[in-house]
């Protein structure tokens, strides 16, 4: 077999493996073997570059970051659907196409494709000779942006047509969505993080595939739904929607298999009250179901009414609520120390599950919505997941309802609250020493560009702080072998390495220690920029907001968190211990020139210079004190622009900020151009 041949048997037995997992959801290998032949496949390509194909499963991972989407202008359009609430709506629908099609009512019933309407994003995928080469949005039904490599990430969209008979040309047109324990475990993760909860499914995956980063993308479980198609040429296709459906299914699209075809109105509303039933145990939101006429040609005579087709309608559920009692308003920390309040109610049944607690947000969002403690309030779950508490019934208030206010302690380490002026969420400050902030604070201290501490992984880190071994990174340096080997899976040797190698993290840099801390808005480059202005960690501790100020790159809200951070007790001890357990590094005079001609300045270079290179224009900047950023903003002083300037150019004379070229750089450094 040829290298080029076991590329392709490889290619095909992944995605044989992809369908049956993601599709039919019957997987047929473990995960460790699909990850060998994954890798097996890389390797391949890695070695051989000219064998690497755009249906390749490699390319599903996430390529670089896109600076924008392009619009893309559907050559059909992605039209809306009407929408029913009540029976007798849809019975005036069912009028209306016996009306169209010219059927005899009361003795021919027409036939109609039913199906769920799913929660999510509406897309379209367009196909050329089985080839997936393009993916788009629907955006506003005309146009919508170019999500291509995106949507390559999803590994229930086929990159190449199962089967045969597909058209030379296929635009097929789906829903992209998350499965409600994928996205319980997504909410989860933001929590643990810090971040902002999804307010439901179908927001999420709108926001994951909208992600200019493809492999933010790639990181979320999204999954894909054909129902239709936009065009075809090519070839022939079935004669009902409902057949072809079955085609996109034996071309490797997941379709619904809910789906069913029905006949008159009494099919459609057996239809509905079905699908309602088992709406709860469906592993997807729905938010109701959608009747389309199953015969194709007679969809064509029906033809559309403004925005919408005659042939199809949404017979949408109504909203799940119902009103229960805030007994109480508590508060979670997160694993990055933001405090998140969360309503405790009276249980109440809603949408299928009793709810006895739903996420207010933050402090902000609480006092929009006047909520008190003691209220009457309406809940419902957003999007059949996320408990919400949609608003408070004022008008029923009782005298002993009393309003909330965010404590001014952490409740898990009586830590100083902060919130800064541009954000929503309020923080704890004791990162170092707050108990619901220590396996992350550990996770980020052991971390490769921090201290670098080899084998301090998540279960080891969950284990050192669920037995209370370790509260504070300080308490790492104290570790024995004894008590390492008696943990779960750590064998002596493994602990004795772990122990070598936090000895040998003793010996590290300013810099890597300052990112170490876990200060937050303080990266790998503003460390660096730290250290290298303040030389010590003593002036570094000791510096106001104003000294902080003039780090170049350092504004107001870095400024204000590293202060709130020194400010607080607990982390100025937990850095003494470390420093008492022998953790060191070199210390000296600030790096960066005080009085450089450039002191202070931020510039971005873009384009070709005449005599200078990249890294010789960024060496001189910083020789003279000035810093250089990749991308340009509102706090950028110079654009240094050279030949075939793009983008950058661009924004820089948009935003008014002064563009010079190599000879005025050279002034402002007074430094002689290099030697021809």
């Amino acid at each position: 077999m040829t290298v080029s041949e076991h590329a392709r048997a490889l290619r095909a037995e992944i995605e044989k493996h992809n369908y049956q997992y993601y599709v039919l959801d019957a997987p047929l290998l473990s995960d460790a073997e699909y990850d060998r032949l994954f890798r097996e496949l890389q390797a391949l390509e890695a070695e051989h570059p000219q064998l690497v194909s755009s249906d390749s499963p490699t390319q599903r991972v996430g390529a670089a970051p896109l600076p924008e989407f392009v619009a893309v202008a559907h050559a059909t359009p992605m039209l809306s659907l009407n929408n029913a609430f009540a029976d007798a709506e849809v019975a005036a629908f069912d009028r209306r196409v016996h009306e169209g099609l010219a059927l005899d009512e009361g003795v021919d019933e027409a036939d109609y494709s039913a199906e769920p309407k799913f929660d999510g994003l509406a897309v379209s995928l367009t196909y050329e000779n089985g080839i997936l080469v393009r993916g788009a949005t629907r955006g506003d039904g005309s146009t919508g942006e170019d999500v291509t490599v995106n949507l390559r990430t999803l590994r229930s969209i086929p990159l190449r047509l199962q089967g045969s008979g597909w058209p030379t040309l296929l635009e097929v047109r789906g829903e992209v969505l998350l499965w409600r324990s994928d996205f319980e475990k997504l909410n989860s993760r933001q929590r643990e993080q810090g971040e902002k909860e999804f307010v439901n499914p179908r927001n999420a995956a709108a926001g994951s595939l909208r992600q200019l980063d493809p492999r933010v993308t790639a990181t979320r479980p999204l999954r894909f739904f054909a129902y239709g198609i936009g065009g075809a040429a090519g070839a022939g296709l079935p004669a009902t929607h409902s057949a072809l459906l079955d085609r996109l299914g034996e071309w490797g699209f997941p379709v619904a298999a809910e789906r069913r075809r029905v006949s008159g109105l009494g099919g459609l509303l057996g239809y509905y009250a079905e699908i309602g039933q088992r709406r709860a145990s469906l592993p997807y939101a729905i938010d109701g179901v959608v009747y389309k006429v199953d015969d194709l040609a007679a969809q064509e005579r029906l033809g559309f009414v403004s925005r919408a087709p005659r042939f199809a309608i949404a017979h949408k559920f109504p909203a799940e609520e119902a009103v229960t009692e805030l007994l109480d308003i508590s508060i979670q920390v997160g694993r990055t120390g933001a405090l998140t309040p969360v309503a405790r109610l009276l249980p109440v049944f809603v949408g299928g599950v009793t709810v006895t607690n739903a996420t207010l947000h933050n402090e902000d969002e609480i006092r929009r919505k006047d909520l008190r403690i003691g209220d009457r309030v309406i809940v419902r779950r957003a999007g059949d997941v996320i408990p919400e508490v949609v608003r408070a019934l004022s008008g029923q208030r009782p005298a002993t309802a009393r309003e909330f206010h965010m404590p001014t302690s952490c409740p898990v380490c009586a830590s100083h609250i902060v919130r800064n002026a541009d954000e929503a969420v309020a923080r704890c400050s004791g990162g170092l020493y707050c108990p619901a902030q220590r396996k992350q604070a550990l996770l980020h201290f052991a971390s490769r560009r921090a201290m670098d501490i080899e084998g301090l992984g998540d279960k080891l880190v969950e284990q050192l702080v669920d037995g209370a071994v370790v509260r504070t990174p300080a308490d790492l340096y104290r570790l024995g072998l004894s008590a390492l080997a008696s943990l779960e899976r750590m064998a002596e040797k493994s602990a004795g390495n772990l122990l070598a190698a936090i000895e040998q993290s003793k010996q590290t840099t300013l810099e890597r220690f300052i990112y170490a801390l876990g200060i937050r808005n303080v990266g790998v480059a503003t460390a660096r920029d730290l250290a290298r202005h303040f030389g010590s960690l003593d002036r570094l501790l000791a510096a106001d907001a104003g000294q902080l100020l003039q780090v170049p790159d350092v504004g107001p809200i870095v400024a204000q968190s590293i202060c709130q951070f020194c400010s607080e007790p607990h982390n100025l001890e937990v850095i003494e211990q470390l420093r008492a357990a022998g953790v060191v590094w070199r210390e000296g005079e600030a790096l960066l020139p005080a009085g450089g001609t450039l002191a202070g300045k931020l510039l971005v270079l873009t384009g070709s210079l005449p005599t200078l290179t990249r890294d010789v224009a960024k060496a001189i900047i910083e020789a003279a004190g000035g810093k250089v950023s990749s991308a340009v903003s509102k706090k950028t002083d110079f654009v240094v622009a050279g030949s075939e300037a793009g983008s950058k150019l661009d924004k820089a004379q948009l935003l008014g900020v002064t563009v010079i070229d190599e000879e005025r750089l050279l002034a402002l450094v007074n430094t002689p151009p290099p030697a021809p």
